[in-house]
């Protein structure tokens, strides 16, 4: 009876443990012909409530971006174009600072091939994505795709090749579908191009006070309420230019997106060397607006637009605003040069959103002072100022293009510029812009500075509080304002500050396999060397299955292990193993093989340590916190995300007295 009780027990506790595994994504697939020898292979996934599938398009330093492998296509089939998606949403992630794309409820992936080879009878399709909720699962899926052997086939379905146990089926895909997925729409549709509408219409504005600008207001309506025969008139013509004002920006936009294609822009946003291309074009923009050079466009063109705008009636008012356009190119140049390097990193039709935005607000003045002639006296003077406000925009131009120049270094991984240099330029940037304000310095075009004004003093004052708000980021701290811009504190020369610990900093002296991670924690990223540390020094381990992507993994970093008590007991009384599931850096050849227990290849290092969850923990997500002793058994029960420090140290504390 007893031993009946104890192997009933056993199997309840081998399916809770079971019961772990978590597959919040179930897969279906669909091969169709659309032309001789063409056919789209269709994947869709059924996303789990609260769930999220990211997208491939989602920016590099963020969460994994999907990744698809064709096998064998060399010789036997081509692709037709990038994979498409079906609609995904965007959001800001303020850990990683960069937008992320992502599926809710459903994904479906569409790719199109042309078959090569007469004889190919199969196509071979790995996804490797990440899912997220509150845990993060680095996972993949494996499809084979059967070519129909009768060119009258329309339509077969896909044998799905996965073997970790799941209850995936084969549906019907209907053509409507697929029309869906060609007909993806692109980050133009989610709700973040109204924030890229706002920042342009700030620049609109800021393009406004410029000496190119500025001055035009007053010409521009007194010419069309003295030219035209009526007020009436007057008021219509100039509603028409502001509207041809929007119109040509607005082309510009849609020229980009055409030239480039919406999703070539992002792609070109997460390249490095596009990244430095970018940091190169703003610092000859805030070049220009310093006072170095002017950027013109040929007197030549100015010349025969003005000709054109001689003719009057519509066409004149058009060829008058494209004249404004092409006169004052030196001050909206720049402007609008960096609003579309920036809108166009956005991908989609965030080009044509951004025009839209600059071009509306510099437009509106133009109708405004037209139809209310009086409001002209309450502008100010042309002056001085004006260059004050076009050199500003020249510090703003040179601090923003370091965060390209940042972004380069992150990719390719060379810490030129990690967070310490980086907040080092931006401290020194605005601080010379706020000794320019305060009139200690002069530039070129600038005139004698014989009294500050109230808004110039004002301006001195908050540009020089920001710098000052930046200083204490070179010895640790977060700075929360501006978390976005500078690299992570671990891409740094000292994670724990310049005044911290040299030797740590260095890693010198540190057990072989350790170094200095997130807080100065000495942490192994190799399990067999930290546990034969934990055994020479007498302490438990904590296993910590995390990875580079997972942004729950960051906050708990950020948030929980730098509660002073926390930081304690991860620092002197545990050995800290961080294994990171999704590190895709290849493993030697002798270690490569095929897991026993899902069936997956076991390539990387993160297979190896995904592998190692499942088998040993009977889990798959991230971040996942396990305390052994020093014989590898759990010594309390393992936990997740745990965002309130107080339960995570009483955890802690519970595992290191049971080893005790």
């Amino acid at each position: 009876m007893n031993k009946l009780v104890t192997a009933l027990l056993l199997l309840l506790a081998i399916a809770n443990t079971n019961a772990q595994i978590v597959k919040p994504v179930k897969w279906t697939s669909k091969i169709e012909k659309t032309a001789d020898a063409e056919f789209n292979l269709v994947m869709t996934g059924k996303i789990d409530d609260e769930w999220h599938v990211y997208s491939q398009f989602t920016p590099a330093d963020g969460p994994l971006p999907a990744e698809f492998k064709f096998e064998d296509a060399k010789g036997n089939y081509e692709l037709v174009g990038k994979t498409k998606e079906s609609p995904y949403k965007k959001q800001f992630n303020d850990v990683f600072g960069v937008d992320e794309y992502y599926f809710e409820k459903q994904v479906v992936f569409t790719q199109k091939v042309k078959i090569i080879n007469p004889k190919l009878t199969s196509i071979k399709v790995k996804i490797d994505y990440q899912v997220c909720k509150q845990a993060c699962i680095n996972d993949k899926k494996d499809f084979t795709f059967d070519i129909p052997a009768s060119s009258n086939t329309t339509a077969v379905a896909a044998v799905d090749t996965v073997k970790v146990a799941e209850t995936d089926t084969v549906k019907e895909v209907s053509k409507e579908e697929v029309k869906t997925v060609t007909e993806t729409p692109k980050p133009g549709e989610q709700k973040g191009l109204w924030t890229i509408f706002f920042l342009a219409f700030l620049g609109g504005l800021a393009a406004l006070l410029t000496p190119c600008v500025f001055p035009m207001i007053p010409m521009t309506v007194s010419f069309f309420t003295k030219q035209s025969k009526n007020p009436g008139q007057g008021k219509r013509n100039a509603i028409l230019y502001g509207i041809s004002i929007i119109a040509i920006y607005v082309v510009l936009g849609l020229v980009i997106t055409g030239v480039f294609g919406a999703d070539a822009l992002n792609a070109l946003s997460t390249n490095a060397w596009f990244n430095v291309f970018f940091f190169l074009l703003l610092v000859i923009f805030a070049a220009s607006f310093l006072g170095a050079f002017e950027i013109m466009l040929p007197n030549s063109w100015a010349n025969k637009v003005d000709r054109q705008a001689d003719r009057g009636g519509i066409i004149g008012i058009l060829f008058m605003a494209l004249a404004l356009a092409i006169v004052s190119f030196s001050c909206i140049g720049p402007i609008v040069g960096t609003l579309l390097v920036e809108s166009a990193s956005k991908g989609g039709i965030a080009p044509i959103v951004g025009m839209l935005g600059f071009s509306s607000a510099l437009a509106l003045p133009f109708m405004l002072f037209a139809m209310f002639p009086s409001w002209l006296q309450s502008l100010p003077k042309s002056g001085g100022w004006l260059n004050t406000v076009k050199v500003s925009l020249g510090f703003l131009e040179l601090a923003l293009a370091f965060k390209f120049l940042s972004n380069a270094d992150l990719v390719l991984q060379l810490h030129l510029l990690e967070r310490e240099v980086f907040l080092a330029i931006w401290i020194a940037i605005f601080g010379t812009w706020a000794l320019y304000l305060f009139g200690k310095i002069m530039t070129p075009h600038d005139s004698p500075v014989t009294h500050l004004s109230v808004g110039r003093l004002s301006l001195g004052v908050v540009v020089l509080a920001f710098s000052i708000y930046m200083i204490p980021g070179l010895f640790g701290a977060p700075l929360k304002l501006i978390s976005a811009f500078p690299p992570p504190q671990t891409y740094s020369e000292s994670p724990t500050g310049f005044f911290g610990n040299t030797a740590a900093v260095n890693n010198d002296g540190l057990p072989e396999g350790a170094k200095i991670g997130e807080h100065g924690i000495m942490t192994f990223t190799d399990y067999d060397k930290g546990l034969a540390y934990a055994k020479k020094v007498n302490k438990p381990v904590m296993l910590d299955f995390t990875g580079f992507a997972c942004v729950n993994c960051r906050k708990m970093e950020i948030n929980v292990w730098s509660d002073e008590k926390v930081l304690q007991v991860l620092k002197n009384e545990v050995v800290l193993i961080s294994l990171y599931v999704d590190d895709k850096r290849d493993l030697p050849k002798e270690e490569q093989m095929v897991s026993k227990t899902t069936g997956n290849e076991i390539v990387t290092i993160g297979d190896k340590w995904t592998d190692f969850i499942i088998t040993r923990y009977k889990t798959n997500t991230q971040p996942f916190y396990v305390l052994t002793d020093l014989k590898e058994q759990k010594l309390n029960e393992p936990i997740s995300y745990t965002p309130d420090a107080k339960e995570y140290l009483a955890w802690l504390k519970q595992g290191i007295a049971q080893f005790k």
